[in-house]
This record gives structure tokens, C-alpha cells and sequence, in this order.
């Protein structure tokens, strides 16, 4: 019969060969590794010597209890305390052995928790456990012994489970078939399940006839080929599930083709166009493609151990691929159950943190639209403030929810934290500069946006002013940018701060000859100043005599203006307009160390501001000698 099983499932066997050694590998390092040997006979070993120890004790004791019986039954009635004494001795002698095997019984249940035994399992299924030992062999060499011996049962030809029987002597029971002893039952076998050893032996007498008949009724020829015809049934469905999710998807592939039209458009993301129609249907044909090998690769791995389950000697792997998947699973579902109450914890520290930034967002918009005063506080520094509270908020958000993060309090976790924090400081000294010098010019107010401002050698409107830069934009439309820590250090000129309230002066100088008056000049320029479009008219515009040169003294002009920003403009204007009415005054505006010989000279004023009838005066030239003309 066995010939014929094994002729039966060999092509069975050829066909899964495959299967097996891919997972064959994987299932070895699945397996968790046993407890170390050596450590398991010890305390084997140190709970079967107690076990002894007990049984000892008792017999001791209980000849010692016979030995006070006797003698107190030959005492005569006379020697009443004779007869007391033996009494009270015997009594002590049973209170202290229960004591001692309360506190024995005590100390071999604390090494029961801890004790693992060696399973009889010789069909892959485990009969019982051994926890004891027989004469010098350990307790693994006896559980070996034991499934060989009922291995060798099993391979009996004419096995008959009645002629396997227990045997009772004086000091153990043995499971005997014939001249063979399957296995030896001694009494500290019994101690340690806490029964009788005839009762045991039976135990295990019924549990080896049942096991060996259950692998017989499985490696009969009906199962065979039950066996077989269920592969073959799993073989067939795994290829119809293939064929079938094969013909799904290339039915999902034509209805994109054909409809494509109807349902694709391609992908926009506000006014970029980041998926066109081609693409779009190409990124989806990709992830059906994906989604089809994910359902083949799930289906074929979920057939293997369904293909495995049905024979006896591959359910083993069967359960080890399920474990695979289950035990990842229900491990990842357990942690997330666990994890629960620490992510509703994270959920209300940032609910609340959230609600506290909308808040200060609140007050900071009512001071910056003017609707909050505070005393001291200035308009300008509400939404910086609000940033700066907002950041601060969210850094003591991280810190509380940190230790409710999971992997928190991993060594990995907190050395990759300290290495970034270390990268941050080293890689970000010259940035955080530039944060700290720009939160104190934020402060310290030296201008705004929009300004006109000069930052060293750069004249220019402020047109961002950020934690880092400021950047400046000149009236060549050159966009400059100057790092915070730069204007920090520096000086800043302001011309927009006073030019509202107090008006900004616009001041130039003009150099005029002695022979003018200087009143003249005085009213000239204020004149010049007043017909300039951006200079104000309610703010009289006055001249400074800065000096009295060799040649000429200078005259500086200042006028008010509210407009900074057209300074260049302004100044332009108001030169034209001075050359304007120095001519118009006929005074002219004479470079220095220019020398004028005025006879037969053109004036140097624009013939525009001459009379039609002009003329160049002739030059005259006389001598000593020549006759002077006779008056006529």
C-alpha cells in the first residue's frame, strides 16, 4: 500500500516541485528558533531532581509516621505521657511536611511556567510534551526515542493498534506492542501532571492509537487520490481566476481607448497643463497594468497555501505563508487599536494650537487694519508679531506631540533627530544670522515697504522686506538684494518717514557772480523752485548763502516735496526751471574761472531771450598814436 501512495503522488509531487523550493529557503528563517538545549535541560533537570526529592520525602516520611503509630499502639494505657509525647511529635511531623510540600509545590509550579518541554510529534502533529528525564538519557533524547519508535509502528506492515497495550510494574508502566517498549512512564512523569502513573500511561496509550490510525486514514489510497483531485481542482480555479482578471483588464484597456474621447481631457492645475490627453490615458493604462500584476501575484500567493493544505506533509508551509500575511497584519491593526489614544491626543494638541494661531491671527489683523490700538505697539508690527507667535506656537505644538509620536523613543529615531539638528546649526549660522538681524529691523521700524531709502551706496524703494533680505529696487529698475545682517550693521537714510508730515528738502546748489545782486538771485531760484510741479507751494522754499568763494558765492536752493519716490524727477525739473529764469532775469549762469571780455562779445544768454532787434556790440580797438576823430 505505501509503495503504491508514494507511486501515486509522484507526479503530484514533480508538479508542485517548483512551489516548494521557492519557499522552501523562506520558511527556514520563518521558523523561530528554538530555546537554547542546554538551558532547557537544566531546568528540567532542576524541576524532575525536586520532583524526586518530593517522592523521597514522602516515602520517608510516611515510614516515619508508620514507625510513631506502631509505637504509640504498644504503648500500655498507663503511660499516658509517654503516649502525649509521641502524639505532639507526630502531629509536628505532619504539619512540618505539609509545610515543606507547600513551599516544594510552590517552587516546582515557578519552574513549570518557565520549563519547556520536548513535543512527541512524530506525524507533525504533537501528541504531549515530555518534561522529565529517564536514567542518564535527557529529555530530548527520550521525546526522539519516543517518535522514532512510533514512526517504526507506523511502517509496520501488519500493525494492529490492539496489540499495542500498557504494561503496569512496580516502579513504572510502559506502552508496549509486542517485545518492543514504545515508551516508560515513571512515577515522576505523573508528579509533574499531577496524577497517577496508570492513568497517565493510559492517557498516552489512547492518544498514540488514535495518532497513528489518523495517519494511516490519511495516507490511504482514497485520500490519495481525494488529495490529488483537489490540487487539480485548486490548479484549474487559479487558472480561470487568471484568465478572467487577464480579460478584465483588457476589457478596461479597450473601453479607455474607445471612450477616451468622452472621459479624458487631461490633468490641469489651475492654468498649468500637467497631464494632456494622450499622457492621461497613458498614466492610467500604467496603473491598470500594476493593479493587474498586484491581483495575479495575490492570487497565485493565496492559492499556495490552499495547494499546500491539502497534503500532510506540506500544511506546514501552508500555515507558514498565511502567517506571512496575517501576522503583519494583525500586528499593524493591533498597533493602530494601540495607537489610538495617543493619535486623539496629537488630534487636540493640534485642534488647539490651530484654533490659538487663528486667534492671535484675529488681533493681529483688527491692529493692523487700525480697528485695535495699543499703546506702544505700532501698526507695523502686528503681522511679524503674528508670524513670530505662529512659529513659537507650532515649535511648542511639535515638543508637547513629539513623545506621542510613534518610534518616539527609538535610538534610531532620536539619532537621526540629533543629526539634523546638528546639520541645521552648522549649515544655518550665517541664515539665522540674517533671521535675528531681521527681526530686530523689524522693531526697530528704519523703513517699510515702499520706501525711499539709501543702504549704503544703493538708493532705491523698498519692495520686499522679508525674516532674510531686504530687497531694494533702484530708479533704473534694478532689483537689488541686501542680506538683513548687511543692513543691521550699516546705516540706513530714510527720505519717505518726515516727508508726509514735516516734507522732504530738496537742495541744490547754483554758483553767480559778484556784480549780481544776491537778492535777485534769491528770487530767482525761489522762483525756479515754486514753478517745479512735486515741490509743495505751502512751504516757502528759502536760499542759503553756503560760502563766498574768490570768484563767486555759492547759493543753495531747498524746497519741501512729499514725493521721495520722484526725487530724481524733481531735481530735474527744478534745474530746467532755473535756467529758465536766470535767462528770462538776464543774469547768466557763469561757470567758475570763466573770464568775459564783454566788447564785441555775444552774451552768453539763448537768443530766445533776446530782443529781435539785437546786435552784437562791434570790438573796438585804439592806439596811442592814431588821431582821435575830429568832433564833427
Amino acid at each position: 500500500m505505501r509503495n503504491l501512495y508514494f507511486f501515486l503522488r509522484l507526479p503530484l509531487q514533480r508538479l508542485l516541485l517548483l512551489c516548494c523550493l521557492l519557499i522552501q529557503g523562506s520558511v527556514a528563517f520563518a521558523q523561530e528558533a528554538a530555546p537554547s538545549d542546554s538551558l532547557t535541560n537544566q531546568r528540567l533537570a532542576e524541576t524532575t531532581q525536586l520532583l524526586q526529592q518530593k517522592e523521597q520525602q514522602r516515602v520517608l516520611d510516611s515510614l516515619r509516621k508508620q514507625e510513631l503509630m506502631q509505637e504509640i499502639e504498644q504503648l500500655k494505657s498507663s503511660e499516658v505521657g509517654k503516649r502525649n509525647e509521641l502524639e505532639q511529635k507526630y502531629l509536628q511531623m505532619v504539619t512540618q511536611d505539609s509545610l515543606r510540600n507547600a513551599e516544594r509545590a510552590k517552587r516546582i509550579e515557578a519552574l513549570k511556567v518557565n520549563a519547556q518541554g520536548f513535543p512527541v510529534a512524530p506525524f507533525g502533529d504533537t501528541l504531549f510534551m515530555v518534561y522529565t528525564k529517564v536514567g542518564t538519557a535527557t529529555v530530548q533524547d527520550r521525546a526522539e526515542a519516543i517518535n522514532r519508535r512510533l514512526v517504526k509502528l507506523y511502517n509496520t506492515n501488519l500493525y494492529s493498534s490492539d496489540s499495542l497495550h500498557v504494561y503496569n510494574g512496580d516502579y513504572q508502566s510502559e506502552v508496549q506492542y509486542g517485545e518492543m517498549t514504545v515508551m516508560a512512564i515513571t512515577d515522576i512523569d505523573a508528579l509533574w501532571f499531577g496524577t497517577d502513573r496508570k492513568t497517565l500511561a493510559q492517557q498516552y496509550l489512547q492518544q498514540m492509537q488514535k495518532a497513528i490510525a489518523v495517519e494511516k486514514e490519511k495516507n490511504s489510497l482514497k485520500n490519495i487520490l481525494l488529495e490529488i483531485g483537489l490540487a487539480l481542482l485548486v490548479l484549474a480555479g487559479l487558472f480561470v481566476i487568471i484568465f478572467l482578471i487577464n480579460k478584465l483588464f483588457r476589457y478596461l484597456k479597450l473601453f479607455i481607448y474607445t471612450k477616451r474621447d468622452l472621459y479624458f481631457s487631461g490633468l490641469k492645475l489651475k492654468d498649468y497643463q500637467l497631464l494632456d490627453r494622450q499622457k492621461q490615458i497613458g498614466f492610467v493604462v500604467f496603473v491598470l497594468n500594476l493593479l493587474r500584476i498586484f491581483l495575479l501575484l495575490l492570487t497565485f500567493y493565496l492559492a499556495l497555501p490552499l495547494l499546500f493544505s491539502i497534503f500532510p506533509q506540506t500544511q506546514g508551509w501552508a500555515d507558514t505563508l498565511i502567517s506571512w500575511v496575517l501576522s503583519p497584519a494583525t500586528r499593524i491593526i493591533r498597533n493602530i487599536i494601540g495607537y489610538l489614544p495617543n493619535l486623539f491626543t496629537i488630534l487636540v494638541i493640534f485642534l488647539f494650537t490651530r484654533y490659538a494661531v487663528k486667534l492671535v491671527h484675529f488681533f493681529a489683523l483688527e491692529v493692523d487694519q487700525a480697528k485695535l490700538n495699543i499703546s506702544g505697539f505700532h501698526r507695523d508690527w502686528a503681522m511679524p508679531t503674528f508670524n513670530i507667535v505662529r512659529f513659537l506656537l507650532y515649535v511648542f505644538m511639535f515638543i508637547v506631540i513629539f513623545p506621542y509620536l510613534p518610534g518616539s523613543n527609538s535610538p534610531i529615531f532620536q539619532g537621526v533627530s540629533v543629526f539634523l539638528g546638528i546639520l541645521f546649526s552648522l549649515g544655518s549660522s550665517s541664515a539665522i544670522s540674517n533671521m535675528v538681524a531681521g527681526l530686530v529691523i523689524t522693531y526697530m521700524r528704519p523703513f517699510k515697504v515702499g520706501d525711499r531709502v539709501k543702504i549704503g551706496e544703493i538708493v532705491g524703494d523698498v519692495v520686499e522686506k522679508n525674516m532674510l533680505v531686504t530687497r531694494i529696487r533702484t530708479i533704473k529698475n534694478e532689483d537689488i538684494t541686501v542680506p538683513n545682517s548687511s543692513v543691521l550693521s550699516g546705516h540706513t537714510v530714510n527720505y519717505s518717514t518726515s516727508s508726509q508730515d514735516l516734507g522732504l528738502i530738496l537742495s541744490t546748489t547754483v554758483t553767480i557772480g559778484y556784480d549780481v545782486p544776491w537778492k535777485q538771485v534769491h528770487q530767482l531760484l525761489i522762483d525756479a523752485a515754486l514753478a517745479t510741479d512735486g515741490i509743495l507751494k505751502d512751504k516757502p522754499p528759502f536760499v542759503l548763502q553756503t560760502s563766498l568763494e574768490d570768484f563767486y558765492p555759492a547759493y543753495q536752493l531747498n524746497a519741501y516735496t512729499d514725493q521721495p519716490n520722484r526725487q530724481a524727477k524733481i531735481y530735474s525739473n527744478l534745474h530746467q526751471n532755473i535756467q529758465d529764469k536766470f535767462n528770462e532775469g538776464g543774469v547768466e549762469i557763469l561757470s567758475p574761472h570763466y573770464r568775459a571780455v564783454r566788447d564785441g562779445n555775444q552774451v552768453t544768454t539763448p537768443i530766445d531771450y533776446l530782443p529781435t532787434d539785437y546786435e552784437a556790440p562791434a570790438f573796438r580797438v585804439s592806439h596811442p598814436d592814431q588821431p582821435k576823430p575830429t568832433p564833427q
